[in-house]
């Protein structure tokens, strides 16, 4: 069973900050404000199960059931989005309407709220009552990876708590033993300080996800692409928009036997938008992991391959390196960062992909 103080181990600041506002009595909403996968999430529930605790009849079990994850204790109410944003009636069902409401157990209820980023700007509004007149025993808390998607009135009126970037190093040591060091050592530089991202990286899919990105930057310098490289990693991203999909619905599933009723068209809709955010982002670090490779071209030819991030393929990128000169190792960076923003107009995504590696062959080729 985790501890507040385990779960904030890697964040001392975020650990101070909590561990006096349990001292003091918590605030009635907080905003825990910092990159993906830097611990927001595991210190929310260490600290709601800290907050629950008090008034209860038996403290080490009312943490336990917290800790839990879905956590079955009643005065818990945890809310991540299904798909690319939160459902404006669900906020108001489960947030601002039972919010009022007395504790079932103990003296204060606590409702956690992901991604507060994806809240549009209906539910904030719809929110700002609760924040603005609190009930006594309710206390909220926010995680958000963008300071930009929380509203300036949602957020002056939360506790700011910053959570920063986990190092490579801490990393690995939280992942020691999912893979061999080497792999380790390579997914936490490629994860720039995300956790989750890292852990990903180093598993199964994660390490599928490198091998495609490492065969279309290779056809692009060999100028082979007779295989098209760039649907392996449309395909690998549809699959896991699949998958996501397939979660929510089985998430609606578990509700309709709850009594918890919803549209064809708010449950469609939702599965859409899961589906799309999984896959979008899936495409997102393909790209960002063959930045990386052409980064360390640069880095490898620049005379530093110990700064390479992909420090488990170092004697290909050497290889490669060979014939590549610096500039066009730098332009080929751009060129693929050009592709990642691209994508968020909303162009066809095989195009986009496809157009990215004939324009790197000619950025090498010449």
């Amino acid at each position: 069973m985790i501890t507040l103080e385990e779960a904030t181990s890697h964040q001392p600041r975020a650990a101070a900050e909590l561990k006096a506002a349990l001292g003091q009595g918590p605030s009635h909403a907080y905003l825990f404000q910092g990159p993906s996968g830097s611990g927001k999430s595991k210190a929310a529930r260490a600290f709601a199960a800290e907050i629950l605790t008090t008034g209860s009849d038996d403290p080490e079990d009312s943490r336990r059931r917290a800790l839990l994850e879905p956590s079955p204790h009643p005065d818990l109410v945890w809310l991540a989005p299904k798909g690319m944003s939160h459902a404006v009636q669900e906020i108001r069902e489960r947030v601002i309407h039972q919010a009022p409401l007395s504790p079932f157990e103990g003296t204060s209820r606590v409702f956690v709220i992901e991604a507060a980023e994806a809240l549009n700007e209906e539910s904030q509004n719809a929110m700002l009552k609760t924040l603005e007149e609190p009930p006594p025993h309710a206390h909220l808390i926010l995680l958000s990876s963008e300071s930009e998607g929380v509203l300036p009135t949602i957020a002056s009126r939360c506790q700011l708590i910053e959570f920063g970037s986990l190092s490579p190093e801490v990393i690995e040591e939280e992942l020691d033993g999912l893979a061999t060091p080497e792999t380790l050592h390579s997914a936490a530089k490629l994860a720039a300080g995300d956790l989750d991202r890292a852990r990903f990286l180093a598993g199964k899919r994660g390490g599928e996800l490198r091998v495609s990105i490492e065969r279309l930057m290779t056809c692009a310098l060999e100028d082979d692409f007779t295989a098209s490289p760039w649907l392996e990693l449309l395909s690998q991203a549809k699959s896991a928009g699949e998958h996501s999909g397939e979660l929510v619905q089985a998430e609606f599933d578990e509700e309709k036997e709850e009594g918890i009723k919803h549209t064809k068209t708010e449950m469609e809709e939702a599965v859409r938008r899961a589906q799309r955010k999984t896959r979008t982002g899936m495409l997102d670090l393909g790209l960002h992991l063959a930045a990386a490779w052409a980064r360390d071209w640069a880095t490898v030819i620049a005379g530093a391959p110990n700064l390479a991030f992909n420090q488990d393929r170092l004697e290909v990128l050497e290889a490669q390196a060979e014939g590549i000169e610096l500039g066009q190792a730098r332009e080929a960076v751009s060129r693929i960062q050009e592709t990642r923003r691209s994508f968020e107009l909303n162009v066809s995504e095989e195009l986009a992909l496809e157009a990215l590696a004939f324009r790197l062959e000619k950025t090498l080729r010449d």
